[in-house]
Parts: structure tokens; C-alpha cells; sequence
């Protein structure tokens, strides 16, 4: 295997396990034994566990990134109909009937944030960058009369991004998809509604 599709293979392997198990569930050795490449392999690639981490989430922000692109910057739809397409999709995605529920950035702040300085600053980066791009919709909602001027975009997406984040940790709690669904409803019937 070509050292850089080993590298891709690890962090591929690791973003499929930590978003299973979580950070202190995932030993090495599973995600070696995995990929089928020896030990050496890994601290070839990685200086520690926490730097492999720190890289699988760099990985999965890079495509949540590109997801929230694609929905939140198609220009055809109004701003808020993208915006609760975006929300939508990523309930679908991470929600209680997912697969694997629950977000990863999510996962590693409740899991990492107080632990390691790195992927705390990371993980501070990536919801700083998330709230900039549902701001950036919502002042579009604004620009076009669909939200009254007077709201705030940044303090308005940090508390939507904050509401999603609440709903899906409690929605993995209960193993239930209902405070997603009641979040979906208080955004989009009560809260932005014109």
C-alpha cells in the first residue's frame, strides 16, 4: 500500500471507529488490526493517539464542510428552506435511526474538550466556523425580508447551532427522534417564522 493511501486508510478507519465507539473506546490496535498494517505504520503517520485524533476530526469537518456548502450556499431555494433542508439532512444523518448517531464534533467536545488543548481548540474552530456559515444564511433571510432586521445572524445561528446539538444529544438520551422533531418545529414554525 502507497504511504499516502495507508495515511487515508488509518484516518478512514479512525473516523469510522471514534464516531462508533468514541476517542477512549478506539485503541490503536483495532484500528490497526483494521487496516491490516503493522504498528509502525501508525507512528509513521501519527505522533500520538490524540494527533491521529485531532486528524480524524479535521477529516470529518472537511466533509461536513462540503455538505453544509452544497445545501446552505445553493442560492436557487430561499435561505430559510436551505437552511431547514441543511437540518434535515443532518438529522437524517446523525439522528437516533442513523447508523451511527450523533455528530462527531459533538461527540469530541462532551468526550475531549476538557482533556486535550488541541482538539479543544479544534473543536472551538470547527462550531465557530459551522455558526459563520448558518449566519451567513440567515443574513441572507434578513437581506431579503424573510427575518426582521432586527435579529443578530451570529447570535441567532450560535443559538440554532446550540438548540441542534442539545436536540441530538438528547435524541441519542431518549433513543428517540422526538426532540429533533421538536426542534425542527420551534426553529422553523416559531422562531424564523417571518
Amino acid at each position: 500500500m502507497e504511504v499516502r493511501n495507508t495515511r487515508d486508510h488509518l484516518l478512514q478507519i479512525g473516523l469510522r471507529q471514534i464516531r462508533a465507539m468514541g476517542y477512549a473506546s478506539t485503541g490503536v490496535k483495532e484500528i490497526l488490526d483494521e487496516a491490516d498494517v503493522p504498528k509502525g505504520s501508525f507512528y509513521h503517520h501519527f505522533a500520538s493517539k490524540e494527533a491521529f485524533a485531532k486528524e480524524v476530526l479535521e477529516l470529518y469537518v472537511r466533509g461536513e464542510n462540503e455538505r453544509a456548502g452544497k445545501i446552505l450556499r445553493d442560492g436557487k431555494a430561499a435561505p430559510l428552506k436551505r437552511l431547514r433542508r441543511y437540518f434535515e439532512e443532518l438529522i437524517s444523518i446523525y439522528g437516533p435511526t442513523a447508523k451511527i448517531s450523533g455528530c462527531l464534533i459533538g461527540n469530541l467536545s462532551l468526550e475531549m474538550a476538557d482533556h486535550s488543548d488541541s482538539i479543544q481548540s479544534l473543536l472551538h474552530l470547527s462550531f465557530t466556523n459551522w455558526q459563520a456559515g448558518i449566519a451567513g444564511v440567515l443574513q441572507e433571510a434578513i437581506d431579503r425580508g424573510d427575518l426582521d432586521r432586527s435579529n443578530k445572524p451570529q447570535e441567532l445561528a450560535a443559538f440554532l447551532l446550540n438548540s441542534y446539538q442539545g436536540a441530538l444529544l438528547r435524541s441519542k438520551a431518549d433513543r428517540s427522534s422526538k426532540p429533533l422533531e421538536n426542534f425542527l418545529h420551534f426553529v422553523f414554525k416559531v422562531l424564523l417564522k417571518g
